[in-house]
């Protein structure tokens, strides 16, 4: 006697199967993307975050240090000393010679200098640059008081000019006296497609 057949599933079709997949994908491929545009909306506040806690690059301690009243700059500590040095960066791109007139200087905390950077236009055509300060160690950025500064300004520069450029500064009494030499560094960008803007 025969032993009875057991009832068999009929298998889907092929098609359903490969749609079944595009569908996962598909709400896969979404969700990264969701979670990718999460995560780069995120990146604001997560490096502010990481600057509060490493005090490297504060965007809040940049602003507040770029300038400020020259009538701060009172109550000097003559009996104390602080070498500041000058650096002047180029990007990988671009002609340009940038660099600053004296490589560092001895400064009294609260007393105003003065220092000159210089800035060359070689890329053959008028043109628009833009200089991105830099301060360091981290926690000497809420010092270090700009009273006239050339950053965060944009420079136009015709073909070929030639400009010297001054940063006065103060060293804030108050910086901490494990801190005795402060770096002060500028990378300078070529930034050209200003010139349009300018012109209009």
């Amino acid at each position: 006697m025969d032993a009875p057949q057991q009832p068999t599933t009929p298998e889907p079709p092929a098609g359903s199967i490969r749609e079944r997949a595009n569908s996962r994908l598909m709400l896969k491929l979404i969700g990264f993307a969701l979670g990718a545009f999460g995560f780069g909306f995120a990146l604001v506040p997560l490096y502010e975050v990481l600057c509060d806690i490493t005090g490297v690059g504060n965007p809040k301690d940049l602003l507040r240090a770029s300038f400020v009243d020259p009538a701060e700059a009172t109550a000097a500590d003559d009996s104390r000393l602080v070498t500041v040095e000058f650096v002047g960066d180029l990007p990988s791109v671009g002609n340009w010679e940038f660099r600053p007139v004296i490589a560092e200087m001895k400064v009294h905390p609260g007393r105003l200098y003065e220092v000159d950077y210089v800035a060359h236009n070689l890329t053959g055509r008028d043109t628009v640059a833009n200089a991105i300060p830099n301060v360091a160690p981290g926690k000497a950025t809420a010092f270090f008081r700009k009273t006239e500064c050339f950053c965060f300004v944009p420079q136009h520069f015709a073909k070929d000019e030639e400009r010297v450029m001054p940063v006065r500064f103060v060293v804030d009494p108050n910086l901490p006296k494990s801190i005795d030499r402060i770096t002060l560094s500028y990378v300078f960008h070529d930034n050209s497609t200003r010139v349009a803007a300018l012109k209009d």
